[in-house]
């Protein structure tokens, strides 16, 4: 498994690497079970569940408050938690409850600790009080459209944090986020782009630079029937 790990640079101390054969055997015999991914090879989980995650620590620091929206089975959040050093916590959000139970399995199972998935939709934990303006870094491995995700996600930060998409290397997306950014006063302040199983691939880093208007996010599915743009 380390050898995985170290064609991307990544360092694992004996603990982590512990923890992610323990992911690994866990994902593998849940994934039997209820069909989490196609990818079902140990390889291939690595790389691109475990590694694909972790990736963004060889960018920038990760540390105090962090949310990972729409989780799924809990990508990139636990990857992330199993290297955390500085005992932050993670809060892990998907809108299906069967996801969240399967992730919350994991992190007892892993024995995890300062991290926890809940069942939310996105459009309303931006307007919950517990949650709305939280959030020192907010992360989402989620494949939706980047005008539709920062309408779910600048709402959560603190006024100047940062949300970290990982997304394809698409600077035509990126373009078409412009007015979103604008109204949601935020701003990309840089992108850091990679390559993971022979595919480009970019962290777009955005900070918040205002507190966002009230209105934001909108009501259940028109940021993503009607994106800002």
């Amino acid at each position: 498994m380390n050898e995985l790990f170290k064609n991307y640079d990544i360092k694992l101390s004996n603990e982590q690497e512990k923890k992610f054969q323990d992911f690994l055997q866990i994902f593998i015999e849940t994934n039997s079970q209820i069909n989490l991914s196609a990818i079902r090879d140990e390889s291939g989980i690595i790389e691109k569940h475990f590694i694909d995650s972790i990736i963004l620590n060889n960018f920038c620091s990760i540390e105090w408050k962090i949310l990972d929206l729409w989780t799924g089975w809990g990508f990139p959040g636990i990857p992330l938690k199993i290297m955390d050093n500085n005992n932050s916590d993670f809060t892990l959000v998907d809108s299906i409850w069967k996801k969240v139970k399967v992730v919350n399995d994991f992190i007892e199972k892993l024995e995890l600790k300062n991290i926890k998935a809940i069942q939310a939709r996105a459009e309303e934990l931006g307007h919950n009080p517990e949650h709305r303006g939280k959030y020192n870094m907010v992360v989402s491995r989620a494949t939706a459209y980047l005008p539709t995700l920062l309408e779910y996600t600048i709402p959560l930060l603190s006024v100047g944090w940062i949300f970290v998409s990982y997304k394809l290397d698409n600077d035509e997306e990126i373009k078409e986020a412009t007015k979103a950014l604008h109204v949601l006063d935020a701003e990309i302040i840089a992108i850091k782009k990679y390559e993971l199983a022979g595919q480009k691939r970019a962290f777009l880093f955005i900070q918040k630079i205002a507190e966002t208007h009230k209105k934001y996010p909108r009501s259940i599915w028109e940021p993503l029937q009607n994106p800002i743009k």
